[in-house]
């Protein structure tokens, strides 16, 4: 770590100098070194924002096909990986500037901006945690001190993060009489009067979402994730999201739409994903597909070409070689103009179609529910079919006949921990959280309804294991003695989901 963490002098991309919202995505722009002292909070915390979203959509490339949302070249499997996109982003760009951050809010008495600032490096070293396991965080920040950073224990990082968020929390719900206030520096809710009532949502839903996990090992319960989601988000508009304005490209419709058309890498959808939305795995009653497919993707033989009129919506086998569960070639691609795949598109890190899932889930946990007992609580239920309609209102499409089938109002006594995942899980495209929920279940087929390990090739190096954590990055392990390489930790839990 130490060649990237040489100091805390600041490189800020002039872009964002400028304080303006209008280009704030322009990542071409030539980045220039700016002494801290002649920064203010507000030239240095969108650059945080913004790279907090994209160290996670840097994992999603490669946890979205652990998970089986997409495949490389439509049906490839990842190997193990060492994310060292995401670490690269975490360790040189966010926590130094966090740090300048930190200083600033504490010299300027700046109660709530530097409690923002908590709720965003608690996202981050979490997140690492989740990635890694142990990590470097203690040292990581002071190069002077530390030359090679060692890594820290991953629960005691993680107990941190969690303890942020909690004094967070607490500062934004104590007076500030500073005078700092959110302004356009803030892209991802936008700042104003309602700026730190936003993020003070986001930070008791981010909350729940780590005391989710937290479970099983850390010493949380699901009544303590129902306690913090009652303050979290109450609605779509509070969903934590990267919005890309009309001159920018969202990477998503880059790699999946354009390269796609110039044959070049891309993603296709996988048939774990598909077969939960398009009638096999859970058969309709009343109608034929979940609306939510042809508002993502598109049937296609060929780029442009669609295909025949009733051919069913096939995914590819995770790892095969183009076919799909029933044998028939794959024909699922991520739609030009859908939701996740125009230029414009969002990239998402937390939404309240999640707060209702995980609502739907504490409800059942709490009510003595397993991995495959039905019922649950009345609020459970509430919550589940919510989610659902929450997931349709944002992606823009009618999911009245969907909420009504049979198969999706199973009723109270009936819902299981598959049905509540199962949605989770679509809603969830493209989030690192699902790989999370994965682990905590240890990749069960109950709680995941058919799900199956990758097709095994005769080079895969971990026959019949599920990947589990990244390795550390050969940048880290070439150059710190205290950071080791070991591929075969790929397949070895981390203490969160042992």
């Amino acid at each position: 770590m130490k060649k990237y963490i040489t100091n805390l002098t600041l490189v800020v991309s002039l872009i964002f100098m400028a304080n303006s919202c209008d280009n704030y995505l322009d990542v071409n722009t030539p980045s220039g070194v700016q002494d801290e002292a002649i920064l203010e909070m507000n030239n240095i915390i969108a650059p945080v924002m913004k790279n907090t979203v994209l160290a996670n959509y840097y994992a999603a490339t490669v946890f979205g096909n652990y998970v089986q949302n997409f495949g490389s070249y439509g049906f490839g499997a990842s190997g193990y990986t060492s994310l060292s996109g995401t670490w690269n982003i975490i360790y040189t760009d966010i926590l130094p500037d966090i740090r300048v951050l930190e200083s600033k809010a504490t010299e300027n008495g700046a109660l709530h901006y530097g409690a923002v600032i908590k709720i965003l490096e608690a996202i981050n070293i979490s997140f690492a945690v989740e990635c890694w396991g142990d990590v470097a965080y203690s040292q990581a920040a002071n190069p002077d001190a530390y030359r090679y950073p060692a890594l820290d224990d991953g629960e005691t990082v993680y107990n941190q993060a969690y303890a942020l968020l909690n004094e967070a929390i607490a500062a934004l719900e104590a007076p500030d009489n500073s005078g700092f206030t959110l302004g356009s520096e803030d892209i991802i809710y936008g700042g104003g009067t309602t700026g730190f009532s936003k993020w003070l949502k986001a930070a008791y839903t981010y909350k729940a979402r780590m005391q989710l996990k937290m479970i099983k090992n850390g010493g949380t319960t699901a009544s303590d994730v129902l306690t913090s989601l009652a303050k979290g988000f109450t609605s779509n508009a509070d969903d934590f999201q990267l919005n890309y304005p009309d001159d920018k490209i969202n990477p998503f419709y880059s790699i999946n739409v354009v390269q796609r058309s110039t044959s070049n890498f891309y993603y296709a959808l996988n048939d774990q994903l598909i077969s939960l939305m398009n009638g096999n795995q859970y058969p309709f009653i009343t109608i034929t597909e979940d609306p939510r497919l042809s508002a993502l993707f598109v049937k296609e033989t060929g780029v442009g070409v669609a295909a025949p009129v009733g051919t069913p919506w096939r995914g590819f086998m995770n790892g095969g070689d183009g076919e799909s569960s029933d044998g028939f070639s794959g024909n699922v691609y991520y739609k030009d103009g859908g939701f996740l795949t125009s230029s414009n598109s969002p990239l998402i890190l937390l939404t309240y179609s999640e707060a209702l899932f995980m609502k739907a889930e504490a409800e059942f946990l709490a009510n003595g529910g397993s991995t495959t007992s039905s019922g649950t609580t009345a609020a459970g239920y509430t919550a589940y079919l919510a989610g659902i309609q929450a997931n349709m209102s944002k992606l823009g499409v009618d999911g009245t006949a969907y909420l009504a089938d049979a198969s999706i109002a199973v009723g109270q006594a009936n819902l299981q921990l598959n049905n509540i995942m199962r949605e989770k899980y679509i809603a969830n495209i493209h989030s690192t959280e699902t790989f999370s929920d994965f682990r905590r279940y240890n990749f069960s087929s109950d709680v995941f309804k058919g799900l199956a390990l990758r097709i095994q090739q005769p080079d895969d190096e971990y026959l019949g294991k599920w990947y589990v954590r990244a390795i550390y990055p050969t940048s880290e392990t070439d150059s710190n003695p205290n950071i080791p390489y070991n591929e075969s930790s790929s397949v070895v839990d981390i203490w969160l989901f042992e």
